[in-house]
């Protein structure tokens, strides 16, 4: 569906937020806390973003986009070309992150960036009168986007792990300390994830949830195997250096795609035959075991022929 740029605005050192409306005579989709949208920014370049505003609220979609030092383009092109009154397609929004409503408690856990979809959870907790405490963690107060409505939550705390008394997230100790039966969500960068879901380990009574902006996984570029495209009757190799995904675009093939990196599952594609090396933290680990889908943009193959169902 196609939207419009009302507004952007400076929330800390390279990172932005833009809200987006309808277009006169439409209205948009509602969202739940944890959902984001894949926005199209170029013809083969798509990306997801989360919804960092309160769900209740119908007539905005607010992002927020950091400047990755390592951009692969995605947000470059939104911190470079993005302008107000410009028309954007998206996606209506999924939600593969979702905020459990029967939780008798939940943590909320941000680092960086990750603060999107875990501000729409806290909207939303604050809005029902829910139990629930954030914890928000920054390299710095001036790189920490968001932060002034964060701090209006007495629900809230904040750390910034580069500054002078700036406080440190103490996050075994904090999981450690949850009640009984806890929902925790965190999203961030992967060292935090990697930290929490190791200390989750320890809490086998409460519920642990994750939102990955990249795949914990390396890609698999090794090459040297061969898809066979069943529906089309092609047979297409994969050299040394190049993705599955890689191989298809430049064989002309129409794949979808959006994040390019495994947490999305706009690429997941049927497996007729041979064994996938995946690579995604989209697909769980029976359907990984079962080898009936594999997610192209990120994952290989083990044997020397993987047929797909396109």
């Amino acid at each position: 569906m196609q939207v419009r740029l009302r507004a952007m605005r400076y929330e800390a050192e390279g990172a932005n937020s833009y809200e987006l409306e309808a277009l006169p005579g439409a209205s948009l989709p509602p969202f739940t806390a944890g959902a984001h949208i894949d926005v199209t920014l170029a013809p083969g370049l798509t990306r997801s973003y989360s919804l960092a505003n309160n769900p209740a609220e119908r007539s905005r979609y607010r992002l927020g986009v950091l400047l990755e030092t390592e951009s692969r383009g995605g947000s470059r092109h939104v911190h470079e070309r993005w302008r107000v009154g410009d028309i954007l397609e998206v996606t209506p929004p999924i939600n593969d992150f979702p905020l459990h409503a029967r939780a008798a408690h939940s943590v909320l856990i941000a680092g960086g960036i990750g603060i999107t979809p875990i501000l729409a959870m806290a909207e939303e907790l604050a809005a029902s009168g829910r139990s629930w405490t954030m914890h928000y963690v920054c390299r710095t107060r001036a790189r920490a986007a968001f932060l002034e409505r964060v701090e209006a939550f007495p629900e809230a705390a904040v750390y910034f792990d580069a500054e002078p008394g700036g406080g440190a997230l103490d996050l075994a100790g904090l999981i450690g300390r949850a009640p009984a039966g806890s929902h925790l969500y965190c999203c961030g960068p992967a060292g935090l994830l990697a930290a929490f879901e190791t200390a989750m380990q320890a809490r086998p009574d409460c519920a642990g949830h994750i939102e990955r902006f990249a795949s914990a996984e390396t890609p698999a570029a090794q090459g040297g195997f061969r898809l066979i495209l069943r529906r089309s009757g092609r047979t297409i190799d994969v050299l040394p250096g190049q993705t599955m995904l890689d191989a298809l675009l430049d064989a002309g093939v129409d794949a979808a795609f959006a994040c390019t990196n495994g947490i999305c599952g706009t690429c997941e594609t049927k497996v007729l035959a041979g064994v996938p090396d995946h690579r995604d933290d989209f697909l769980t680990d029976a359907e990984k075991a079962a080898n009936a889908k594999v997610m192209v943009c990120c994952s290989g193959a083990r044997t020397p022929t993987l047929e797909l169902d396109l």
